[in-house]
């Protein structure tokens, strides 16, 4: 009895609008109480997380996204992807897929990316000729694009909780990305202005953008390099990242003032880090619960009664997995149900660094899955639009996304190439 109590008291909590974070702690307290466990174990569990060397490249790549993002850094780049692919068919659509899957890898799935590249982009897609359902899609569509790819921050929580190595699930993503990328931009070439593309390649204007934003653009290849090449730890690089984006914005390009503007970006910065480390903190407790008591075993011996090999589970994982990313945020799903799958998905002769390619690919997918994925509703405020619209406009980018899933689940290959 009582534990039902305790069950609708927290359910509630969650409808009457209380944080998550609070919601998830109470459940954790409550259910360790219950079992006559001592709640000093969610303190334990907190206290190992928090000692992982790892985790400080949340705060430092998060910071070194909203410097870059608060500067001029998204004209320069956005002038040097144009002067590089603009001239291509479809090229000011690739030139968008590309700029906002950087800075999403950069930021993470926060609607930086969105609020921050969204009012350069969509008047330059709609000069060019494409029309305000497909420009609507496609700035909708690239607000989660780029997570698969080094230094996205959901990768680096996904290896912090499931215990896998960080800098294989950088490599493990890259070839999955620009698969989306290049489907999501021959998509955008079919769909593009019917009149022929009268921009002609000018390696001077390659040249002069590149002369502009030289820094920036050499900051990806350099941790992508560092970490690669095995000369840095991700957590260095993240270090060296902030401090060279920081070094760059404020003395060298002069975009931000180190005494005005860097309070605040840090402000910003780490009320979204802390928002994570919260989560973070408090789901510990309540999925070590669910494991200690065997709750993954339960749901696969259930599954075993339904599902007779590989494939089954994985086209009905996927199914799971996108009503969870459309309903929870990325980083509560990840620190709730990854521990819960990751024993069944042994089971079915899963690859750990497959099952994150998945996992996070999914989680992607269901920023943009209507009624509730984040980004349509980012995209209706930003563009004050109603969120109905931006419904249909983004339909046909999840589906094209939805394909490339498939792709990905039924062909290991593609996420496990650069780590064997």
């Amino acid at each position: 009895m009582l534990g039902v109590l305790v069950f609708v008291g927290i359910m509630i909590c969650a409808m009457l609008g209380t944080p998550l974070f609070i919601v998830m702690s109470l459940a954790a307290l409550s259910l360790f109480t219950m079992a006559g466990v001592e709640v000093s174990a969610v303190a334990i569990e907190v206290y190992k997380i928090s000692s992982a060397p790892t985790l400080i490249t949340i705060p430092l790549f998060t910071f070194a996204g909203y410097m870059m993002a608060e500067s001029g850094a998204p004209k320069r780049l956005l002038k040097v992807a144009e002067a590089a692919f603009g001239w291509l068919p479809g090229g000011v659509a690739i030139v968008s897929l590309v700029v906002c899957a950087f800075f999403t890898a950069f930021t993470g799935a926060s609607g930086v990316t969105i609020i921050a590249l969204g009012g350069l982009l969509y008047p330059i897609l709609e000069k060019e000729g494409y029309t305000e359902k497909f420009s609507l899609g496609l700035i909708t569509s690239s607000g989660s694009l780029g997570l698969l790819f080094a230094p996205s921050l959901p990768i680096i929580l996904y290896g912090l909780v499931a215990k896998v190595d960080i800098d294989k699930l950088f490599r493990a993503g890259i070839l999955p990305g620009i698969l989306l990328i290049l489907v999501l931009s021959i998509w955008s070439i079919v769909n593009g202005p019917k009149a022929r593309n009268k921009r002609h390649f000018s390696f001077r204007e390659l040249m002069t953008a590149l002369k502009a934003g030289f820094f920036e653009v050499l900051l990806p290849f350099g941790v992508l390099l560092s970490i690669y090449g095995g000369f840095v730890t991700v957590s260095e690089a993240a270090a060296f990242t902030c401090f060279y984006v920081l070094v760059v914005e404020c003395f060298i390009y002069k975009d931000l003032n180190f005494f005005k503007d860097i309070p605040k970006v840090i402000l910003d910065s780490m009320s979204l880090v802390g928002g994570i480390l919260l989560i973070l903190c408090c789901a510990l407790g309540l999925t070590n619960y669910l494991v200690d008591e065997e709750v993954p075993m339960k749901i696969l011996d259930i599954m075993r009664q339904f599902l007779t090999n590989k494939y089954q589970f994985l086209f009905f994982l996927n199914i799971f997995l996108l009503v969870v990313g459309c309903l929870m945020d990325i980083f509560s799903a990840i620190v709730v149900v990854v521990p819960l799958i990751i024993p069944i998905a042994l089971e079915f002769d899963v690859h750990p660094i497959h099952l994150a390619i998945i996992f996070l690919l999914n989680l992607e997918i269901g920023y943009i899955t209507p009624p509730v994925g984040i980004n349509l509703f980012i995209s209706s405020f930003r563009f004050k639009k109603p969120v109905i619209e931006l419904y249909k406009s983004s339909v046909p980018f999840l589906i094209l996304s939805l394909l490339v899933l498939m792709v990905i689940t039924y062909i290991p290959e593609l996420s496990l190439f650069l780590v064997k």
